[in-house]
């Protein structure tokens, strides 16, 4: 191959210009973190945050988006990398915890085809209506939405981010619990989710206080009742689900990061030190304060337990619900 003055002159001022961005070079591999949703909600960006937050201790790392099958896609995607260390998954709630309790058939084992890095934070789920819908129908709490369905039966539909994820197991719950009915209406994520109810197309959603956040402040949507089993730091005046009038609710969203199974002790300590300390940081803890989460980072034996407690927890509640998707 013959290079030109030319060719020399720009593959050294490329060379340069990597060279001037800290941590980051062309000739690095990067570091792979996978996100099983679209882009926008509330996981992709807390792992593009702490993407950024981490650089300074791993080198280039790439946030990828690969959606569908209610986070299943993305999440299998990884359980079938090389485990180097160069490819992880921002599992959730709803892909190791809730799928393997909902998907009659799963192309993933959520334990033994993944090591545990470390959890990240969890964020409550708010139970939100529009201002027109609440005048439309006289609901203004939660006690009035179940007496208004159970008046109403089959009447009243509710919007999640796709099947299992926490909105959509809330709903499930409040069914269970209260008895009443509620067609469930998936989308393709939860800011769709959303958008159909600020548009009026749907009636209700369980969303992520992190995503209502910002309607809920600016009046175009009406909180009812946080999904934990204690009130959000952000939703002060928000009552829980238990004390709105259904005992027993405790829902939240959480993330964090997995790599595939095998992943050698040297590269899962070195990830769990910089994964943690950027979790931990000052910029990540007011921005997991905008979101209204806790920061949850810990050892991988913390999270690989807390994985366990959950698919038992959600075994329960996806029995009780009667949902399954072939």
């Amino acid at each position: 191959m013959t290079f030109t003055r030319r060719k020399i002159c720009l593959m050294g001022a490329a060379a340069m210009g990597s060279a001037l961005i800290p941590g980051i070079s062309f000739a690095d591999d990067p570091i792979r973190i996978i996100v099983p949703y679209p882009p926008g909600g509330p996981l992709d960006v807390t792992a593009r945050a702490v993407a950024e937050e981490a650089r300074a201790d791993l080198g280039n790392i790439i946030v990828e988006n690969k959606p569908g099958a209610g986070g299943n896609i993305g999440v299998d995607y990884v359980a079938k990398q090389s485990p180097d260390g160069k490819t992880i998954v921002m599992g959730a709630l709803a892909t190791h915890a809730v799928n393997p309790n909902l998907f009659s058939k799963l192309p993933y084992d959520p334990i033994k085809d993944f090591t545990p890095i470390t959890l990240i934070a969890q964020t409550p789920n708010v139970l939100v209506i529009t201002p027109k819908f609440s005048k439309e129908t006289g609901i203004k709490n939660v006690k009035d939405l179940i007496a208004y369905a159970k008046k109403n039966p089959d009447k009243l539909n509710y919007a999640s981010g796709g099947n299992g994820s926490a909105g959509h197991m809330s709903g499930e719950l409040l069914k269970a619990d209260s008895g009443i009915k509620l067609v469930h209406i998936p989308f393709k994520g939860a800011a769709a989710a959303r958008m159909s109810v600020l548009a009026g197309d749907t009636d209700l959603i369980f969303d992520n206080l992190a995503s209502a956040s910002a309607d809920i402040k600016a009046g175009k949507l009406i909180p009812l009742a946080v999904t934990t089993n204690f009130r959000a730091p952000a939703l002060p005046d928000v009552p829980t689900m238990a004390e709105a009038g259904v005992p027993r609710f405790d829902i939240s969203t959480w993330y964090a990061f997995f790599a595939p199974a095998g992943l050698n002790q040297k590269e899962l300590d070195k990830l769990n030190k910089a994964f943690v300390k950027a979790i931990k940081s000052q910029s990540m803890a007011k921005r997991f304060e905008t979101m209204g989460a806790q920061e949850k980072a810990g050892t991988p034996a913390e999270l690989g337990s807390f994985v366990k407690e959950e698919m038992a927890k959600y075994k329960k509640i996806v029995a009780a619900s009667g949902a399954k998707i072939d």
